[in-house]
């Protein structure tokens, strides 16, 4: 990523430093796409967030869950 790169909006699966397999979501957060984006390419990037806010969510919370349960069997 050069230095004008800015992380919009990620999903992760990672082994955290207790070998417990987790996910992430980060970005930017909505209310700070202002100081970025004006106008029509505000409202473009702030829909693409929201439409994919929409789709990895569940997808987070679901694997948040299932990877607890497996988590918590290994301990």
């Amino acid at each position: 990523m050069n230095s004008k790169d800015g992380n919009l909006i990620s999903f992760k699966v990672l082994i955290n430093s207790e070998g417990n397999i987790v996910t992430e979501m980060s970005g930017i957060p909505i209310n700070d796409l202002d100081k970025i984006f004006k106008d029509d390419e505000l409202s473009l990037i702030k829909t693409i967030i929201l439409l994919t806010q929409l789709k990895l969510e569940p997808i987070h919370e679901y694997l948040s869950e299932e990877l607890s349960a497996l988590n918590h069997k290994g301990n």
